[in-house]
């Protein structure tokens, strides 16, 4: 695929930077590019390159990352020259960590010439290690789902399009036989997630559980569920802490999560009713039975796509704990998204054009009188356009 996306740059130039090497480390959901990064990183930095990757049904052990590592030495011997080192899916070697900070700091006591690039589909894995034992030796870069820019440029698609499959460059050759797509995202992406990037890797005691809650997510995008009623339609027997949990865990692997009540200056109360988003709409739409010309003309289910996708778009695109996304209910009043960055706080109202509820707008900025307000959609910020551009632009 020749289509590069603007984190190829990113990282070639972390690579070519002069000054202390740092390990580059890229995490960020399956299927969205991370791999074919890599090599085309390869290409415009022309270094001979070791890739190798963890995704095994039974995980390697962690002399897997050595070997590796020696073959990539080797290399960079023969040539006189840099290695690239590329390790996909490293969150999958126990203790992979530990092993990396040893050989990279050996590397860099011996002025060796292997560079790596770690790449990491679990956010909760990849992160942890970091934090446990490469503090102060890595520099970490997130790949997000498509944009619909992106999207548009690569394979052309129409804003509706791109809102209806959701952007995974590798399902979009199967969206002219629609049911070919719905299997090829489900068993090739949601099912190749919840059983290698979460029921291998974490201790799921209930992974039935698990699994229905995903697909009552994709069945109620954009709407806030108690975790009461989740139990009701769940057909596995549960609690609410065990859902809660489980909605984190979906969460690290990039698939869905749950909006907590935004309630400024308090603590948060846990156990609120989530609102459920998922971070791509094509995890929506590949398990319902509407096909794209059926959901396009259903107002109510359109609108809540859309809602759903500009969850999505905030989601993907504000990281680090600077960032907080929420959203906010009293009652019948009700704000579809509520972006918090230190003092700043933003109320977002999605309009469709579809019809639907009130809006909360005017309860929330009684409440919160120094909030800004962003409407997006119809006598708002056209989608076009908030889509167009990375949200933290209209947060400044």
């Amino acid at each position: 695929m020749g289509f590069e996306r603007s984190l190829v740059d990113e990282l070639a130039a972390a690579f070519e930077r002069r000054g202390r090497a740092l390990v580059q480390v890229l995490v960020g959901p399956r299927q969205v590019g991370k791999t074919t990064a890599a090599a085309q990183i390869e290409r415009r930095l022309g270094w001979p390159c070791v890739t190798a990757s963890a995704d095994a049904a039974i995980p390697h052990p962690p002399e897997w990352i050595e070997t590796q590592w020696r073959l990539a030495r080797m290399r960079a011997t023969a040539a006189k020259r840099r290695v690239l080192l590329v390790l996909d899916e490293i969150q999958k070697i126990r203790g992979w960590s530990e092993v990396v900070k040893r050989l990279w700091d050996e590397e860099m006591r011996r002025g060796g010439k292997v560079r790596a690039l770690l790449l990491g589909s679990s956010a909760l894995l990849v992160q942890r290690g970091l934090t446990e034992s490469l503090a102060g030796r890595f520099f970490l870069h997130r790949c997000a789902h498509w944009s619909w820019p992106e999207c548009r440029q690569a394979f052309g698609w129409d804003l509706e399009r791109w809102i209806w499959f959701g952007g995974y460059p590798g399902a979009a050759g199967f969206i002219r036989e629609e049911p070919m797509w719905k299997r090829y995202v489900t068993d090739s992406l949601i099912e190749t997630v919840l059983a290698r990037d979460v029921l291998q890797l974490q201790a799921v005691t209930k992974p039935a559980l698990l699994r229905q809650l995903f697909a009552l997510a994709a069945q109620h995008p954009a709407q806030i569920l108690s975790y009461t009623k989740m139990l009701g339609q769940l057909q596995d027997a549960g609690n609410t802490v065990t859902l809660a949990g489980y909605l984190r865990l979906l969460e690290t692997a990039f698939l869905a999560s749950g909006l907590e009540l935004y309630s400024r200056g308090k603590v948060r109360k846990r156990g609120s009713s989530p609102k459920l988003i998922l971070w791509n709409n094509a995890l929506v739409n590949a398990v319902t039975p509407k096909t794209f010309e059926q959901g396009l003309a259903e107002g109510a289910w359109w609108g809540r796509l859309v809602e759903n996708a500009v969850g999505a778009h905030l989601l993907n695109h504000l990281h680090g704990p600077e960032w907080s996304v929420t959203y906010w209910r009293d009652g019948v009043e009700e704000v579809d998204f509520v972006v918090s960055r230190g003092a700043g706080t933003w109320a977002i109202e999605v309009k469709s054009g579809r019809g639907g509820r009130m809006s909360g707008i005017a309860a929330f900025r009684r409440r919160y009188p120094k909030a800004a307000v962003l409407l997006v959609g119809e006598a708002g910020i056209p989608l076009a356009e908030f889509f167009s551009r990375p949200p933290q632009e209209w947060f400044g």
